[in-house]
């Protein structure tokens, strides 16, 4: 039964719905409407022309770097996604409750620092005369280039989901029916059969949700791809950039951002849908 809309509840849901309106709605109808303005002479003027819309789309650059998007992100997700799953099963399977707390706040610490610096301390680890290599010159090894390249651009996306993913996939998992564990241990059920069937399926939800934030966050960054993976492959992130640059062209890097938008609210509800589906209404 629909519960009556009230102005008590009017009330309390003005702030988010104002909110929304003026940080969310009007930029994007703002971005709606620059991508079908025209530059001429580096000025920008309004129009309603769709000439920004056909020379991004049809530029194999983008449709390039649409693909290389969409692939580290989806990458980034299921590689983040499966290294988080051994340190939140621990965490919220092995641990005392006090320790549970201790390795949320460890978890929350990365937050507390800009991501951008901790981009910067990877070059640090990874460019061809760093620690990495260094260590690696002892043995008799390397040196190998780990900066500026794809492996470098995931551990960028590592560093920024990673965290997160695991507090997502934790809050997930300490939610789960013990009863339903211990059933499958009395079945003779194996540990690791139990995970695959019995733990991640009740916790689907949550896994899928984790993996989506990862996706977002990796899908429009752009630390990551420049300052670890030197611009190659280019991203769409990067794209927005070289455009803007390329002659004042704001109309064409709203296109492409409102692809990106369109993307990700696609991907957004698929994995909602598939988080949810089989669930008691």
């Amino acid at each position: 039964m629909r519960r009556p809309i009230t102005l008590y509840g009017l009330t309390f849901s003005l702030p988010l719905l104002i909110w929304q309106v003026l940080f969310f709605v009007f930029p994007l109808l703002f971005l709606v409407a620059l991508s079908f303005w025209t530059v001429k002479n580096f000025v920008m003027s309004p129009d309603f022309d769709t000439v920004n819309w056909t020379t991004m789309y049809g530029r194999a650059v983008f449709w390039q770097a649409y693909g290389n998007t969409l692939a580290l992100a989806a990458a980034a997700a299921v590689l983040t996604s499966i290294f988080a799953f051994p340190a939140s099963y621990a965490i919220a399977f092995k641990m005392s409750d006090t320790a549970r707390r201790w390795a949320v706040f460890l978890m929350v610490i990365p937050f507390f620092t800009s991501y951008l610096v901790r981009i910067y301390s990877w070059q640090i680890f990874l460019s061809d005369n760093g620690i990495i290599n260094v260590i690696l010159g002892w043995i008799g090894l390397g040196p190998f280039q780990m900066l500026n390249t794809v492996g470098a651009t995931m551990i960028g996306y590592l560093t920024l989901a990673f965290p997160l993913v695991v507090l997502l996939q934790l809050f997930s998992l300490v939610f789960i029916d013990r009863t339903l564990i211990e059933a499958a241990h009395n079945m003779r059920c194996g540990r690791l059969r139990t995970v695959f069937e019995v733990v991640i399926p009740s916790a689907r939800t949550g896994l899928v949700i984790a993996a989506l934030f990862c996706f977002i966050l990796a899908f429009g960054d752009f630390v990551s791809p420049v300052y670890l993976g030197g611009g190659e492959p280019t991203t769409l992130s990067i794209l927005i950039t070289d455009t803007t640059k390329s002659g004042q062209q704001w109309p064409r890097a709203a296109v492409i951002a409102l692809t990106m938008i369109g993307t990700l609210m696609v991907v957004a509800f698929a994995a909602v849908k598939f988080a949810y589906k089989g669930k008691s209404k």
